[in-house]
């Protein structure tokens, strides 16, 4: 045991931070403000691990994460060295009164919660930046695409001016869009719109966010090919395996998949049944940057590409995707980047490898003081 890293004090906690333009909008969800629900652990001699999880901000569901992790979590992480973090994942993970009310959902992201801020505390521990802990960059530069210039709460022409202008301008060199609108012609001149706007070189993805079913996407694949797309992001229901089966066999454009899949075992079935084309783990899915690993590995063993989901956890999973040879672009979406002490960034379409010793999850304390929620009623 090192006492200087023994576990005092677990500290869940809820931040609500606006989005862009204070109101996005895709497919399935309208949002105002982004939840960043976690925690914050203490050890002896002072270390701060911070890890968090990302919800839609309803401060009923978030205290749902919260009280898992306070009440459920930190009984069985007082005491423990905080650098023992697969143990402690398995600890946790394996915790038979947790694990039989669910696998996933709230006491999964709970878990990924925790076991973020635990490898926060590791990295800093070795006074190392995440990404060198886990071997360091496998990439001199890290290309980002930006996808906050695609939601379907902006007008067909809004979406390609700014597009246009993250090409053109700030010198991105791919971009994502939402299509999934109850007019999918709609959405193929939208994707039209966007890509005359952008040019022939510049790279375009789209995502549906799960909400056409297997008919109409099987309807609208045959005209994605004329627009060139990277893939189409969550082009079904989540969870649908044979129809993403069928698709893939059926359609040209790559498809990509991952942000809603909760577990190693979901991942291998969706990859050993050829479902999917580019892999997308999310760490506040998966249960942190442990599972997330394992996802990744898996992906490389089937020689896919990973693309970690990165709307509210890019100050992670810039670490990931420069340490793991699998990853090759990583999205950016600018919400939360603010709140944080060392807060990622872009430069020329590509990401600034970070520097500080951690996880990059360190939360300012304005941030804080301009955003925490009561983690329980008053």
């Amino acid at each position: 045991m090192n006492h200087e890293t023994s576990i005092t004090a677990v500290e869940p906690f809820i931040l609500h931070v606006p989005v862009t333009g204070n109101m996005i909008q895709d497919s399935t969800h309208t949002v105002t403000h982004w939840g960043v629900v976690g925690v914050r652990i203490r050890t002896a001699h002072g270390l701060e691990g911070y890890g968090y999880t990302g919800t839609h901000a309803h401060l009923a569901s978030d205290r749902l994460i919260t009280s898992c992790i306070s009440e459920s979590y930190g009984p069985l992480l007082l005491g423990e060295d905080a650098c023992d973090v697969q143990r402690l994942w398995a600890k946790m993970y394996n915790h038979a009164p947790v694990q039989w009310v669910g696998r996933t959902g709230i006491t999964h992201i709970a878990l990924a919660a925790v076991d973020t801020a635990l490898w926060d505390i590791k990295a800093k521990a070795a006074g190392q930046p995440l990404w060198r802990l886990l071997g360091g960059a496998t990439v001199e530069r890290l290309e980002a695409y930006n996808t906050d210039g695609g939601w379907l709460s902006l007008s067909p022409q809004a979406v390609a001016d700014s597009c246009r202008r993250l090409i053109e301008v700030e010198g991105y060199r791919g971009v994502k869009i939402k299509i999934g609108s109850d007019n999918p012609k709609a959405d193929l001149k939208r994707i039209e719109t966007v890509r005359n706007a952008i040019g022939a070189d510049a790279r375009l993805a789209v995502d549906c966010n799960g909400r056409w079913n297997l008919p109409t996407m099987l309807s609208v694949a045959p005209h994605l090919p004329d627009f060139d797309l990277m893939w189409v992001e969550e082009p079904i229901f989540y969870d649908d395996l044979p129809g993403h089966v069928r698709l893939a066999q059926s359609m040209a454009t790559p498809i990509a998949l991952g942000e809603q899949l909760y577990t190693l075992d979901s991942f291998r079935d969706f990859i050993s049944a050829g479902a999917l084309h580019w892999v997308q783990p999310d760490i506040t899915r998966v249960a942190g940057i442990t599972e997330w690993l394992r996802v990744a590995d898996l992906a490389l063993a089937f020689h896919l590409p990973v693309l970690a989901h990165v709307s509210d956890m890019g100050q992670v999973h810039v670490h990931l995707a420069y340490a793991h040879p699998a990853s090759t672009l990583l999205e950016y979406i600018p919400w939360i980047k603010d709140c944080f002490v060392e807060p990622i960034h872009v430069r020329e379409g590509y990401y600034d490898l970070p520097q500080q010793p951690g996880a990059g999850t360190t939360l300012r304390p304005d941030a804080f003081e301009r955003y925490a929620q009561q983690t329980s009623p008053r």
